[in-house]
């Protein structure tokens, strides 16, 4: 079993910048993928950042390469997503997630979430 609590979101302007953080206890190792997801009203969910624990590389989805950065800090077990240069349509509900198949990720469909943090980017 593995539990994720995110935390970190709230409202800024467009340009600015927010850390979001996933707390991660439990059943882990280095071989679980972890993976930011977020999802807006009326959208799609969406993969924005996608790692394995222990790695440096992390997958980004085209609408924040270069903005966004996934870090994690193993000895605290704490993932984090670095967001800068904030957009409106960067605008949704933030989840953290994790897998031990990466195929998961892929499908949108990993087996551990978070409870979620709202993310809102307004003039």
């Amino acid at each position: 079993q593995v539990k994720l609590v995110e935390s970190g979101g709230g409202s800024v302007q467009p340009g600015g910048s927010l850390t979001l953080s996933c707390a991660v206890s439990g059943n882990t190792d280095s071989s679980i993928f972890m993976a930011w997801f977020r999802q807006a009203p009326g959208k799609e969910r969406e993969a924005v950042a996608s790692t394995y624990t222990g790695s440096s590389r992390a997958s980004y989805a085209d609408s924040v390469k270069g903005r966004f950065t996934f870090s994690q800090d193993n000895a605290k077990n704490i993932v984090y997503l670095q967001m800068n240069n904030l957009k409106p349509e960067d605008t949704a509900m933030y989840y953290c997630a994790a897998d031990y198949e990466y195929s998961k990720i892929l499908l949108k469909q990993p087996e551990y979430w978070g409870q979620g943090t709202q993310v809102t980017v307004s003039s």
